[in-house]
C-alpha cells in the first residue's frame, strides 16, 4: 500500500508515459485501488495526449485549487478521477486505476500551493484509510520547490533515466540532491542508451529497481493516445512495466519497514522493570 513519487531530469526521460504504464499494470489485490496523480508543476500530458483532449477542463487539479478555497478539498478530490480501468490489462473491478489529471498551463501552477499540502494529506490519508496505491507523477521539476512535499511524503522516490550519456550527466545532479532530501532515492531505467544496469547504478550511486525498455511505438499510445497495435497489453513496454510496478511496491514495503524500526529506535525503548 505504498505512495511511490516518479521524478525526472532534463534529456526527455518520460517520467509521464512510464507511469501510465505502472499504473495499467500495477499488481491490485481485490477491493484495492491505483490512483495515479499528475502533479507536474509543468504541466500534465494526460487529457490530451492518452485522453486526447476528450474531457476539456471537466477534471484536474485547477479544480481542487477551487474547492481547497471552499473547504471542499477531500470530496472534490474523488470527483476529480478518471477512471482509466478500461484500458488496463487486467480484468480488474470498475475503477480500479484512476487518473488525477494535472494543469494544462504552467501558469495555473502558482495557484496551487494549497493544492500540493492537501494532496500531501490525502495521499497519507487514502493509503492509511483505504489502503489504496499512490502513484505521484512529479515530472522534471516537481520534487523541489512549492510541491516538494509530495516527495518528502512519498515512502519511496524514483528517478526515471535512460541510460544515454547526456541523460545520466544530468541525473547526476538531480539524484544527489534528492538523497539530500528524502534519503535514498532508487532509479527506473529507460533502456535507449548502451550503458548496462551496473554501470548505471556505478554513475549515479543510486540502486536501479527496474528497466523498461525503449518502445517509440508503444509509449505513444500512452503519451499520445495513438491507436493500440495488436497485442498491445502483451507488448515488451507493458510486460516490463508490470514485473516493474511489482518490483516498486516490494522496494516501498522494505524501505516502510526500515523507517518504522529507524522511528522507534530513536523514539526510544522503555526500561523493563
Amino acid at each position: 500500500m505504498p505512495v511511490i513519487a516518479l521524478a525526472g531530469c532534463s534529456g526527455a526521460p518520460g517520467v509521464t508515459t512510464s507511469a501510465l504504464a505502472l499504473l495499467l499494470t500495477w499488481p491490485l489485490e481485490p477491493a484495492r485501488k491505483m490512483i495515479l496523480a499528475e502533479c507536474d508543476p509543468d504541466g500534465g500530458a494526460v487529457l490530451h495526449g492518452l485522453l486526447q483532449g476528450g474531457l476539456g477542463d471537466r477534471y484536474g487539479l485547477p479544480n481542487l485549487s477551487v474547492a481547497a478555497r471552499k473547504g471542499e478539498f477531500g470530496e472534490a478530490f474523488w470527483r476529480q478521477l478518471i477512471d482509466l480501468s478500461g484500458e488496463s490489462t487486467a480484468p480488474d473491478s470498475p475503477a480500479d486505476r484512476l487518473l488525477l489529471p494535472g494543469i494544462t498551463d504552467t501558469g495555473q501552477a502558482a495557484s496551487l500551493g494549497s493544492v500540493w499540502k492537501g494532496l500531501s494529506q490525502m495521499f497519507r490519508g487514502i493509503e492509511a484509510d483505504y489502503g489504496h496505491d499512490v502513484l505521484i507523477d512529479l515530472g522534471r521539476r516537481g520534487a523541489f520547490g512549492p510541491s516538494a512535499g509530495l516527495a518528502d511524503q512519498a515512502d519511496t522516490v524514483v528517478v526515471v533515466v535512460r541510460n544515454t550519456l547526456r541523460c545520466l550527466q544530468s541525473a547526476q545532479s538531480r539524484v544527489r540532491q534528492l538523497e539530500e532530501r528524502v534519503g535514498e532515492v532508487g532509479l527506473l531505467v529507460i533502456d535507449e542508451g548502451p550503458y548496462p544496469a551496473g554501470e548505471v547504478q556505478r554513475v549515479l550511486q543510486a540502486p536501479v529497481i527496474a528497466t523498461v525498455p525503449y518502445a517509440p511505438q508503444d509509449a505513444r499510445v500512452l503519451s499520445d493516445g495513438d491507436e493500440q497495435p495488436r497485442h498491445f497489453t502483451r507488448s515488451k513496454l507493458m510486460k516490463a512495466a508490470r514485473t516493474a510496478s511489482t518490483l516498486l511496491v516490494q522496494r516501498a514495503a522494505v524501505r516502510r519497514s526500515r523507517l518504522d524500526l529507524r522511528d522507534v529506535f530513536s523514539s526510544g525503548v522503555p526500561s523493563a522493570r
